[in-house]
């Protein structure tokens, strides 16, 4: 699904892989607070949200596109932008968009309403054949990061270990039959350890009495251990045959309660030792059930993983690829870009899902601007202005074609992202950089420089020490090769 917010016809027009789904009108950024054109996607939802930032800020059905405070949300129509900044719904519209949508839904901002067209190009990635990407899907990755994002539920076979018995399903279903069997063996590993844990604790608690009665055996030995030592010390010291004999009868009583302490000392040693040894195993297992079950924990995020889509961004003025999987960057290198000096235009181009069996992905392609790649800069509308209601304009497939004929991307690139490729994976193609709104547990914010930015500049915080462009996707270990390992 993607959604296009076109600013000079004030509506939004929701698409999926067949086309059009739905259309209402909004209201965007008021002059001085203008919502910018650009790309964006859902960083979360909300189903009730109040603002820090302005008074009576009620925003029912939220989901920001920016962690400053950008978002959609039900609120109210003037019939011209009003906002500060974010896109206002109608409330119903709001409500099935909320409903209908998950979080990494791509969310675009226009000057002019553009309508998404096929196209095809050899640069647009393409998956392996099924076969040798089935097999692959059973295999482990080694991709970094967590899975941010949700994925709908859908009607897919049960996966039972048998790739081939789901010939029949597409790839990403595939791919979530997968995850949702990891998920639930996870589930039930995790079931299973807390039950352990729980026998673990009740025979700790079983043992802990049979310790204390051992402890006071011992006492009790050590005290039936006296009178024998006293005894025998008198013995030899007595003289006369009636001392002799009262000492060895005091001692014959102290060796019979020294043999019953004895007894007991070994009856409490091995009732101990028994209950000490059941907890010892219970133990041992309930270790071994958590060892399986954040084993199995991770097995099932790394299937999850595998359901998410890529997103690659090339950018002509960083001369840069990056790649995120959902919100996680994993990987970022130079990029060829023939004429580098000269504009190349913004383009969201969005896999499809396959138009028949042959399992070719369909691309879609959404240009920022109508037609020219060198569009003069927006007019600010001022906010009473008449606003036109015309049809969105079909994208620029020659524009897009042409910027896809002047990039290179290094083979290796193009195998490692083609193994992973996805309905609703990505490729931006743009002149301007990664926006520092990009970051952790975003997708690629790209913001078009030659247009009112008002909304995004009034939000801003700008981080003590701004990191360098090339560093604005964090610090993790996703700049080398091969980067799906």
């Amino acid at each position: 699904m993607l959604a296009i917010v076109s600013l000079s016809e004030q509506r939004v027009t929701v698409y999926d892989a067949a086309g059009k789904i739905s259309q209402a009108p909004v209201s965007t950024g008021a002059t001085g607070y203008e919502t910018p054109a650009g790309i964006y996607s859902i960083v979360q939802k909300k189903p009730l949200h109040q603002s820090n930032l302005y008074e009576d800020g009620t925003m029912p059905f939220m989901m920001p596109i920016t962690w400053t405070g950008i978002a959609l949300h039900a609120g109210a129509l003037p019939g011209h932008p009003a906002s500060h900044g974010c896109v206002r719904l109608p409330e119903s519209f709001a409500q099935r968009l909320f409903d209908m949508t998950d979080i990494g839904m791509r969310v675009i901002v226009v000057r002019e309403d553009i309508a998404p067209a096929e196209i095809a190009h050899p640069m647009l990635f393409q998956p392996k054949p099924w076969r040798r990407q089935a097999a692959a899907m059973t295999q482990p990755d080694r991709l970094s990061g967590s899975p941010r994002l949700s994925v709908r539920s859908r009607e897919v076979p049960p996966y039972r270990g048998d790739v081939a018995a789901l010939h029949g399903s597409g790839q990403l279903e595939v791919l979530m039959s997968i995850a949702a069997a990891k998920r639930a063996e996870a589930d039930a590993a995790s079931k299973k350890a807390g039950a352990a844990k729980q026998a673990a604790a009740r025979r700790a608690a079983e043992a802990a009495p049979a310790a204390k009665v051992l402890r006071a055996a011992e006492h009790q030995h050590a005290r039936a251990e006296e009178p024998l030592k006293r005894s025998q010390r008198q013995l030899e010291s007595a003289a006369s045959p009636e001392s002799i004999a009262d000492v060895e009868a005091t001692k014959a009583k102290a060796v019979a309660k020294l043999s019953e302490a004895r007894t007991q000392l070994d009856a409490a040693n091995a009732q101990a030792q028994a209950r000490s040894d059941v907890a010892a195993r219970a133990n041992d297992e309930a270790t071994a059930a958590e060892t399986a079950r954040d084993v199995a924990i991770e097995a099932a995020d790394e299937a999850q993983k595998k359901t998410l889509p890529v997103s690659v961004f090339v950018s002509r003025k960083m001369q840069r690829l990056y790649v995120r999987r959902g919100f996680e960057p994993v990987f970022e290198g130079p990029v060829m870009i023939v004429d580098a000096d000269k504009p190349i235009g913004t383009y969201v181009f969005t896999a499809l899902n396959s138009a028949n069996d042959d399992g070719k992905t369909r691309w879609s392609v959404v240009s920022m601007y109508k037609g020219s790649d060198h569009p003069a800069p927006a007019e600010r509308q001022h906010q009473h202005t008449q606003l036109r209601k015309s049809e969105p304009a079909p994208a620029n497939v020659m524009g897009a074609k042409a910027a896809l004929d002047r990039i290179a991307i290094a083979q290796d690139v193009i195998d490692q992202v083609s193994e992973v490729v996805l309905s609703g994976s990505s490729l931006i193609v743009s002149d301007e950089g990664p926006s520092i709104e990009t970051g952790k547990d975003t997708g690629f914010v790209v913001i078009l420089s030659g247009e009112p930015q008002g909304g995004i500049k009034a939000r801003r915080r700008e981080p003590v020490g701004r990191p360098r462009d090339n560093e604005l996707f964090g610090r993790s270990p996703f700049r080398g090769f091969p980067f799906w390992k």
